[in-house]
């Protein structure tokens, strides 16, 4: 009966509502519907797509986004080669290894002391520990990370998820992770595919269970290290005699300095006396992924809320690791009877749980709660009214505008609530509100970096070959995906993404596109056009306006880009304004260079290096490689077009 009641309870949810947008009452026509839509539920417009999609029904469109199953093909055919995407945790924990990992296996092979790593900066050592990983078929993390980041590239500009992958991006954020974090490097891949990418359609309450037991999600925000001795079996466990007796052993050894590995044995034993309770997860789920900072809670909430959390960690993964072996010697089912929850590589310790009762937010839960006790405090969580408003706020501040309209949020809220908290009922909602249509909203919102340069990927139908070219010029104009530090993930609002330095080099980066400078990058802009050759610069203008820009005040265009367009020394001039501007340091910046594998030689290790730079985590000055390209006017003018606000 319990069984059949959790089932009934996490599938029902009120009928989805019908998609009716008001477009035509908001005074839109088919063409101008779309090219809103499409805005808003895309990464950006292909050549042509307006016109189809407005013909055969925009409704129908919208449908099929939601429903996120559409054939891709073409990423499939762009990512063959990528051979870590479908990898687990403990494959790629064993094959790309952390700085931990790496030092632990040049120790056994004898490179270095094993209570020493004075050894590390050498170029020799460098040289074995390469050598010795090659043998071995273990790799370096830039590689995953490289992986990572084309594929987000890949799918954004290539996929017909298109929806799906916008969520993706939109909810990663929300919950947001950082590669900065080195616990949490190994997971990142990992957390997208299995965490967010596969719920970003469905109940929030899946998703927010999603990410709180994803490893990278529990190393991030530390909730891993979350532990209590408040309970009974860690009671027992402590005061049993040949438990005391172990301990005083390692504790022996520790202090020999003779022994080898009593180094590493000594910081083991400091960690373990070290460990506590750790807020820091549970501060941030009712902060940033739930109820908002305004939405009633205290910080003895929070206080409980860790507690309920203790005990929720990460399975042992390392083979040659201590957690692997004492888990394997242990066995299923005697980890079942201590109380242990495994679910992939989720791990609940009922030996490191507070078996406390505890009251949150009002409610009141029993001692003894174990491994269920986490999970009601979420579900409490994602249906709490706070953050219907929370996550319906975020939601039309991504899709409708910054400050978007209080009735559109209080709308948006209800449906959530009544759905239980279904995203595209939520959607579907909000694109049925007049809000969404109003003439304030159209083209009101500013695109991220990301967002800028794959949505000229998009209106091109350029080529990339080089995707990781795309991340080193979205560094550049402020955006280090995967890099955010901080939990709260990258603001959005046009503030923080308009200033001189960016509108700068997002001027730089559409010319540098345009006209094919980027390498990796290639377009055919005739196509475009029928293969016709426009007669001038404005004729050019006036033609690619309309191809790039559908659905805008194209004598808007015109008069706003003309100067620019007339200008010879253009470039030139942008190139020095934006070398005596800097980007603001957001947590982000960092240094960037091509990806150009199958180079050899010098340049390949300089490229090589340089990849390694904008894949790690400090701020570098900024270098952005350039190749002869394509300068002609229609491309000049292009690079304009693209680059306009």
């Amino acid at each position: 009966m319990t069984i059949l009641s959790a089932f009934v309870q996490a599938n029902y949810s009120s009928p989805q509502p019908t998609i009716n947008m008001p477009w035509k009452k908001m005074g839109l026509t088919p063409e101008q519907a779309t090219a809103h839509v499409l805005s808003r539920f895309s990464f950006g417009a292909t050549p042509g797509q307006i016109k189809a999609v407005a013909g055969a029904g925009l409704e129908k469109w919208l449908e099929q986004q939601l429903d996120g199953n559409q054939p891709d093909d073409e990423v499939s055919r762009r990512l063959s080669g990528y051979d870590a995407l479908a990898l687990s945790n403990e494959t790629i924990v064993n094959t790309y290894l952390n700085a931990g990992q790496v030092i632990r296996i040049a120790a056994k092979n004898n490179l270095l002391d094993k209570d020493s790593i004075k050894n590390l900066d050498k170029p020799e050592y460098r040289e074995q520990v390469k050598k010795l990983m090659g043998e071995q078929g273990l790799k370096p993390q830039q590689e995953l990370q490289r992986q990572l980041i084309n594929q987000k590239i890949i799918r954004a500009a290539y996929g017909q998820n298109q929806l799906q992958e916008l969520l993706t991006d939109f909810w990663f954020n929300h919950f947001n992770v950082s590669l900065t974090k080195g616990q949490s490097q190994q997971f990142v891949l990992t957390y997208e595919r299995d965490a967010i990418r596969p719920n970003v359609l469905g109940n929030f309450e899946n998703l927010l269970e999603a990410t709180a037991k994803h490893p990278a999600m529990l190393e991030y925000l530390d909730n891993a290290k979350s532990v209590s001795n408040d309970n009974d079996m860690s009671r027992k466990q402590n005061n049993n005699a040949f438990a005391k007796i172990a301990r005083k052993r390692m504790e022996a050894m520790a202090d020999d300095s003779t022994k080898p590995g009593a180094k590493l044995l000594e910081q083991t034993l400091k960690a373990k006396k070290t460990q506590g309770l750790n807020e820091n997860y549970a501060r941030e789920i009712m902060e940033l992924h739930t109820l908002g900072v305004d939405g009633g809670y205290t910080q003895q909430d929070v206080t409980e809320v860790a507690k309920a959390l203790t005990g929720w960690g990460v399975a042992p993964m390392y083979k040659d690791g201590p957690g692997m072996k004492l888990m394997e010697r242990a066995g299923p089912a005697a980890l079942a009877r201590r109380g242990y929850v495994t679910e992939g590589d989720f791990l609940f310790r009922a030996d490191r749980h507070n078996e406390n009762a505890k009251t949150i937010l009002g409610k009141n839960f029993p001692a003894n709660g174990g491994y269920q006790e986490g999970m009601q405090v979420l579900e409490m969580l994602a249906s709490h009214p706070s953050t219907a408003k929370f996550i319906c706020t975020k939601l039309a501040a991504r899709f409708v505008a910054d400050t978007p309209p209080a009735e559109l949020v209080n709308k948006m809220s209800d449906a959530y609530l009544k759905s239980k908290g279904n995203i595209k009922t939520v959607l579907i909602t909000m694109v049925n509100n007049p809000a969404f249509w109003d003439t304030k909203s159209i083209r009101e919102k500013v695109k991220s970096p990301f967002e800028f340069a794959i949505s000229a990927i998009r209106a091109t139908n350029a080529d990339v070959q080089q995707p990781f070219q795309i991340y080193n010029w979205c560094t550049r104009m402020g955006q280090r995906f995967y890099y955010y530090q901080a939990p709260t993930g990258f603001p959005d609002r046009a503030s923080y993404w308009i200033n001189t330095g960016s509108l700068l080099n997002r001027m730089n980066f559409g010319l540098a596109f345009a006209t094919e400078k980027i390498p990796g990058v290639k377009l055919n802009l005739a196509a475009l056009n029928d293969n016709h050759e426009p007669e001038s610069a404005e004729a050019a203008l006036a033609i690619y306006s309309k191809l790039l820009l559908p659905e805008r005040n194209q004598d808007d265009n015109i008069r706003r880009l003309t100067a620019m367009v007339r200008d010879v020394n253009l470039e030139q001039k942008i190139t020095e304004a934006a070398e005596k501007t800097t980007v603001p340091n957001t947590d982000m910046a960092g240094a960037s260079q091509d990806d150009m594998m199958m180079e050899t030689g010098p340049k390949k290790r300089a490229q090589k290096a340089n990849q390694n730079a904008a894949l790690g985590k400090k701020n570098l000055p900024m270098t952005t490689l350039y190749v002869a390209g394509n300068v002609n006017t229609v491309s000049k003018v292009a690079g304009i077009i693209i680059a306009s606000p």
